[in-house]
């Protein structure tokens, strides 16, 4: 299974429609494309085992690179357009990374980028002359490289320090760029999607669940429509418009689709949906139950992350039974320990870890060996760090998460980064980074700052430590709020109980809605 394939079998289908403009690829189109992506990779030295670094928006041309660097058997590495440049830099440089995509778009930043890395040449959609990614590719053969090799992502997540690492997944055994990856099977057999699917991607390519499932449905046969920006109505719209099969959220989504006006709401056909997958935050059990209320028993939940060592599964039926359940194990079987790395009795509360099947690759973090033995336990079992249990039949559920990671709006924030910031500015003595409950994004960043001296506190710091991290920070990982302490709770030996400053923002939270 692979795009390649169809391309040879029914060319002129749709692979990908661009929502915003309606600009169609077909998949006779994207394996051309591919193709020329591939030769130009060969062209510039870059061989099998290399990595390339992928930088821009939901562009026409993201999965001709990614396919292309899939069959060009290279690590493709997929940044966030939202990154600053030394972000950028910093994740180029950490991949070694000999090759960067972008756009026009982000001209401003990447000329930045440039300037940190001149080492890592550039190629641009949109841009003119020695940069011109378009007249580059056309220069190309549209025909399959003679070394064709099976590649694989290279997507990054937080390190220790707060720096992200790369979750570094070895070149599939089999060379063949068509085999059948795990995620096939778990699409085709546990979500039904079908060759004929027609697939809603409303959030950004570079995120691993929307990258790899849309490139799945591809691999099966299926069109993608992409959203350039998501929009709640515009996202109804598109159901309705192109009898939408299936489709991947997050539950801020879901949110802003159930704060549109009813009459709003109800005047889009979504009757076509068989499928709408939700995961990467946890979703309030309220707003689920309205989903379902809303679109019927098409909601599917998984539990999973960017490393692949484990896949949980839900139905709406199976999650109406047990709210709040991330499902059973599909791949991996799951082991919920205690601090000592012991299995604990079900419906006991412990770390949720994955002993490996056939079906998990074994994953590392790119060089972060001390991220990497953190993740297994002394049994080799791997966990993304969260806090839960299973029921007598096997069901996960989630009771906190892990290292105190905000996820708002679907998007992993890690706080070390932004604290280490803050403590560098020369009016701030400590600072914690939580995240704090928000009715939108499920979480927001709130900075809790211990000042040099208190008589400070106020507004006007508030603003200068924000005009501080805006050049160093990307938008989502800004503070929405800041506040001031005299002193953070700190043990003797250093460790800082944010924890108790989670709790009380949480409490404050539910006090207010409960006055609301």
């Amino acid at each position: 299974m692979h795009p390649s394939i169809h391309a040879r079998t029914n060319p002129e289908k749709p692979a990908v429609i661009m929502a915003g403009t309606g600009e169609t690829i077909s998949f006779g189109e994207l394996d051309a494309r591919s193709n020329r992506v591939a030769q130009l990779l060969r062209a510039r030295g870059i061989q099998i085992g290399d990595t390339v670094a992928i930088c821009m928006e939901n562009h026409p041309w993201y999965f001709a690179l990614t396919w292309g660097s899939q069959r060009a058997g290279v690590h493709y590495v997929c940044i966030s357009s939202r990154l600053t440049a030394p972000e950028i830099a910093y994740i180029l440089e950490d991949s070694g990374a000999r090759l960067l995509f972008g756009s026009s778009y982000l001209a401003a930043t990447l000329d930045e980028v440039a300037t940190l890395t001149p080492a890592i040449p550039q190629l641009r959609f949109g841009a003119s002359a020695d940069l011109d990614a378009e007249a580059a590719l056309s220069a190309m053969p549209a025909t399959p490289i003679a070394d064709e090799r099976a590649g694989v992502d290279m997507l990054y997540s937080s390190g220790t320090t707060g720096r992200p690492k790369g979750v570094k997944i070895p070149l599939p055994e089999d060379p063949d760029i068509a085999q059948v990856n795990a995620l096939v099977g778990l699409a085709s057999m546990a979500f039904g999607i079908q060759p004929d699917a027609v697939y809603l991607s409303p959030a950004p390519l570079y995120h691993a669940a929307p990258l790899r499932w849309s490139m799945t449905v591809q691999k099966l046969g299926g069109t993608v429509v992409v959203m350039e920006k998501f929009d709640p109505e515009h996202a109804l719209q598109l159901i309705e418009k192109y009898k939408v099969t299936d489709s991947q959220w997050v539950p801020t989504h879901f949110v802003r689709m159930l704060k549109l006006p009813e009459e709003v709401r109800t005047k889009y056909d979504t009757s076509s949906l068989k499928c709408a997958i939700h995961a990467a935050a946890p979703c309030p059990v309220p707003v689920k139950h309205a989903m379902i209320d809303w679109w019927g028993p098409v909601i599917y939940e998984y539990y999973a992350g960017t490393e692949g060592n484990g896949f949980t599964f839900i139905t709406s039926q199976e999650w109406l039974q047990r709210p709040g359940s991330v499902g059973r194990a599909l791949t991996g079987i799951v082991r919920v320990c205690d601090e000592n790395g012991d299995e604990v009795p079900r419906g006991t509360e412990g770390q949720i870890f994955f002993e490996p099947t056939e079906a998990n690759v074994p994953f590392e973090y790119h060089n972060d060996p001390v991220k990497t033995a953190e993740s297994r336990n002394k049994h080799g079992w791997t966990s993304l760090g969260d806090v839960g249990y299973e029921d007598e039949e096997g069901y996960v559920f989630l009771t906190d998460r892990k290292s105190f990671m905000i996820i708002s709006g679907g998007v992993n924030i890690y706080p070390q980064e932004i604290e280490n910031l803050l403590v560098t500015h020369p009016k701030v003595a400590d600072a914690a980074v939580i995240g704090a409950p928000d009715p939108d994004m499920g979480e927001k960043v709130v900075a809790v700052v211990q000042p040099a001296n208190m008589a400070d506190a106020g507004p006007a710091l508030a603003e200068e430590l924000m005009a501080y991290l805006a050049p160093q920070l990307s938008r989502v990982k800004m503070p929405r709020q800041i506040d001031f302490r005299e002193e953070l709770p700190r043990e003797q030996t250093g460790k800082l109980y944010k924890r108790h400053l989670r709790d009380e923002y949480k409490a404050a939270y539910e006090a207010q809605m409960g006055q609301g």
